[in-house]
């Protein structure tokens, strides 16, 4: 019940607090319409994307028809990047929908939705625990920030990336993520009660999926987090004894160990040299694939990344005072989720920072926390005061506030200036050759520059009447527009442009090989034809090379005589070949398929 000193409820948010089963079916429906528009929206009406994720679905495809759930192979080849569970995840979607995009990427998307669901729930938790240690009573206050923060935990560039793509990505940051949201709610529970039990046990269960989701970095980072948070806070001996750390390694060994002693048992060093050596060790401490960056890469990273609260993280950072050691040792645990989440974004963040290779997606893990972080600070602008009509922070905070917020005016601005000149800047892709100038005339850039110089007028006018509270729903609404009146009309139009062709092709590859005939892709690799063609492809990169292996099949005189050739139109003469040489199969976008007749 509220005291004295709590401000009045809003009548509304009362009822429903009052009414366990609507709250539940309320928070859900929440969690279904962010995930929905965020990663279930349009998911499976794009075709694969060259190049990374037909690798992944080829692979699950494979495992899907041939029932071999330990090896995964890719064009007749073992394929030994990731480990089976995203490959096994794919391939019971393909069982349950069938083959195709929506099964692809579904994994990816539940992933996503699981995570913001745990989130929602830890966050208003968080809350609800703060109202029971203040004796104050404050439901709107924990609904509406456990609301907005899964809305920007969701509606950031790289959780919709990576949440709508059907490669190990987000699977590993759902189980990630959810594993160290686990730790926390066990971490914050009364000590060796059933619910805390329960929580450690679920955190072991999820390490064991990301150990089998990316290896080894699935346990190495969320112990490092969590050493951090522990020693900092100088109870890591005490918290270990609760969390029956051999109980809990047992758990994780019988449930990621036996898939990796069979692969092993199966394809031996090719396998520990690939994955531990190649995969895991030289991308940590060697340029791998030509992915090297500059220190601050994942500083830009983020800033676009998590766009567009990105400009609000310092700020949330330095509200929580974490030099304040004494202060935060003193915090009963539950009350310590900002400091959790500070030791999660720097550790993830250093941690990748350090590593020698680096990509965009290796710091997608931090978005959660990031995310954390903003919604503890909005807390602070919505948190009324005795009357329920003052904000309970101070004046200095509140000049913060308004000078990020136009630190966020600009970036905005920025973004839709951006967002104008696009098309005059990007530059031309190969296999999409028209796409810059059929972006240019849909007016798509346009329309995404005005939502953002909509939402900075907006957001200035919020400061200008100090009403900064709206700052954030300003910005997530702005996302949302951006993403579905833009961003998805401009993903149709770029696959038009730069997949639909290879599909199309991968058709009449399927109506028009021969028995025997080999299919030969020159100057390229789209791992797309194979997935959409079911066909082995032979990839030559250099056309030089090219034309040697066909003179060399050719002096073999195979049967058939023939061979498909899928490349550009102005490399068979650069191979040598004359339009009598081959007969021309088709023609889409940048490609042309023709059957090279080897003994003209």
């Amino acid at each position: 019940m509220p005291n004295s000193q709590s401000p009045i409820p809003n009548p509304r948010w009362s009822s429903i607090e009052k009414r366990p089963a609507l709250a539940v079916t309320l928070s859900i429906l929440w969690v279904i319409l962010i995930g929905g528009i965020a990663f279930l929206w349009h998911l499976g009406s794009i075709g694969l994307i060259d190049e990374t994720e037909p690798l992944f679905a080829e692979a699950s495809r494979q495992m899907f028809v041939t029932g071999d759930w330990i090896t995964p192979f890719f064009n007749g080849e073992t394929r030994f990047d990731k480990p089976a569970l995203i490959y096994w995840c794919q391939a019971i979607a393909f069982s349950i929908l069938g083959v195709n995009e929506w099964a692809v990427r579904l994994p990816s998307a539940l992933a996503a939705i699981g995570l913001i669901g745990l989130a929602f729930y830890t966050i208003h938790w968080y809350f609800a625990r703060k109202d029971e240690l203040e004796q104050r009573y404050r439901p709107e206050l924990r609904w509406i920030i456990a609301g907005c923060g899964i809305a920007v935990m969701a509606l950031n560039p790289e959780m919709i990336i990576w949440g709508r793509t059907g490669v190990s990505d987000m699977l590993l940051t759902g189980c990630m993520a959810s594993a160290l949201l686990c730790f926390f709610l066990g971490y914050a529970h009364p000590a060796k009660s059933n619910v805390q039990a329960r929580w450690y046990i679920a955190f072991y269960v999820l390490i064991a999926a990301a150990i089998l989701t990316k290896g080894p970095v699935g346990i190495v980072l969320p112990v490092l987090i969590i050493g951090i948070f522990l020693l900092y806070l100088g109870n890591i001996t005490q918290v270990l004894r609760e969390m029956r750390p051999f109980t809990g390694l047992l758990i994780v060994i019988c449930l990621s160990l036996p898939w990796y002693v069979l692969v092993i048992w199966r394809n031996g060093w090719d396998y520990i040299n690939s994955f531990f050596g190649y995969h895991n060790v030289e991308r940590f401490t060697n340029v791998v694939n030509r992915h090297s960056a500059p220190w601050y890469f994942y500083f830009i990273v983020v800033l676009l990344g998590f766009a567009p609260y990105s400009v609000y993280l310092l700020i949330a950072m330095g509200r929580l005072k974490f030099w304040q050691r004494k202060y935060w040792r003193s915090q009963e645990r539950s009350q310590q989720l900002g400091l959790f989440a500070f030791c999660w974004f720097v550790g993830i963040f250093g941690f990748f920072t350090v590593a020698v290779t680096k990509l965009p997606s290796y710091v997608l893990p931090l978005m959660p926390a990031a995310a954390i972080l903003i919604a503890l600070l909005w807390s602070d602008l919505l948190d009324k005061g005795d009357k329920g009509d003052k904000v309970t922070i101070s004046s200095l905070s509140l000049s913060r506030f308004g000078w990020t917020g136009w630190v966020n005016v600009v970036f905005l601005s920025a973004i839709a200036v951006a967002m104008f000149y696009l098309p005059k800047v990007i530059g031309s892709d190969p296999a999409a050759p028209d796409f810059r100038n059929l972006l240019e005339r849909s007016g798509l850039t346009v329309l995404g520059g005005a939502i953002w110089i909509l939402s900075a007028i907006a957001i200035a006018v919020a400061i200008a009447r100090r009403r900064y509270e709206t700052m954030l729903i300003i910005n997530i609404i702005g996302f949302a527009a951006f993403l579905t009146i833009v961003l998805t009309p401009a993903l149709f139009l770029m696959d038009r442009e730069r997949q639909l062709p290879l599909r199309e092709l991968s058709e009449i590859v399927v109506q028009t090989q021969k028995r025997g005939e080999e299919l030969v892709m020159v100057g390229f690799k789209k791992p797309t034809v194979v997935f959409y063609s079911r066909r082995s492809v032979t990839y030559q990169k250099v056309t030089a090379s090219a034309a040697q292996y066909l003179q060399d099949k050719a002096a073999k005189k195979p049967t058939p005589s023939t061979v498909l050739v899928l490349t550009q139109p102005k490399k068979f003469p650069e191979m040598g070949f004359k339009p009598t040489d081959y007969e021309n199969l088709g023609t889409r976008g940048a490609y042309q398929l023709v059957r090279i007749f080897l003994n003209r």
